[in-house]
């Protein structure tokens, strides 16, 4: 299905002019578009979307423009324009999904075609060393709610899983109304892209461990992760990522390393336009 789109005039102006300066690119015979990019990709981020692609490879070419539009076959809105592979869309918001795309132009103003792939952010919240307690000793503060981004007692009604520390054995848990599931080992928060579809635990628990990551399908239908940092005999301390949107599973968000390096990237590449 191709995308529909719509470049204001005065964008085929500024581009037609962003090349004055490299006169050995410009010819006036020239009516030949780049290709479409290619191999774009897009991740989530808290209130923002970061989003990448293959370098096009047209000897004349100048740049590239950003487009999004909150369905895939929709009409697409110009947002940005950058001369690197990369762009970040600080107007994304938490709780909404964007389809983007992107176009590569050249000194001569062409223009072409809206990149085929099919990506689209949904940008997620996320916290970073908060603790719940042994939910026998602390009943008040031992689960937590996403919804909220409220500790809870564990008996709350809207409390999403909770903390125990059974003779020794530590263990995350949820209600009858959603499901937890291990992920495994991972490095960070950010080793996990997506909730699973299937492999929930059947008893509606799970061993917590120190470095691991686990999924939790909320009773709302909300899909949420947390990873364990530390574990004492009556508390745990873990970061956590939330999807807003109901039913969607998308939870990754780039690394702070590669956020940072594309963030200044970006600033830096935007000061001259």
């Amino acid at each position: 299905m191709l995308h529909k789109f719509i470049i204001p005039a005065f964008t085929i102006i500024s581009l037609f002019f962003t090349g004055c300066d490299d006169v050995n690119y410009f010819s006036a015979g020239d009516f030949q578009p780049p290709t479409a990019p290619r191999g774009l990709q897009v991740t989530n981020g808290d209130n923002r979307a970061e989003i990448s692609w293959i370098k096009n490879r047209e000897s004349d070419l100048s740049g590239y423009n950003i487009y999004f539009s909150y369905e895939y076959d929709g009409e697409y809105e110009l947002i940005g324009t950058t001369k690197s592979t990369y762009y970040i869309d600080f107007d994304a918001r938490n709780g909404e999904k964007y389809f983007y795309a992107v176009t590569a132009f050249d000194y001569n103003g062409n223009e072409s075609e809206l990149s085929y792939e099919l990506v689209y952010s949904a940008p997620r919240p996320e916290g970073f060393n908060l603790a719940i307690f042994d939910y026998r000793k602390f009943p008040n503060n031992s689960g937590y709610y996403f919804g909220g981004y409220k500790v809870r007692p564990y008996d709350d009604i809207n409390t999403d899983f909770f903390f125990e520390n059974y003779n020794g054995t530590f263990y995350l848990n949820v209600w009858d109304d959603s499901d937890i599931m291990d992920l495994g080992n991972t490095s960070s928060i950010y080793d996990i892209d997506f909730a699973p579809s299937d492999g929930w635990s059947q008893t509606k628990d799970a061993v917590a461990k120190v470095g691991h990551t686990y999924a939790i399908w909320t009773w709302d239908n909300h899909f949420a992760k947390i990873r364990i940092k530390t574990i004492t005999s009556d508390r745990i301390v873990f970061d956590w990522a939330y999807q807003l949107i109901p039913g969607e599973k998308a939870l990754k968000v780039a690394s702070i390393q590669k956020r940072e390096e594309m963030k200044r990237t970006w600033l830096r590449e935007n000061k001259a336009y």
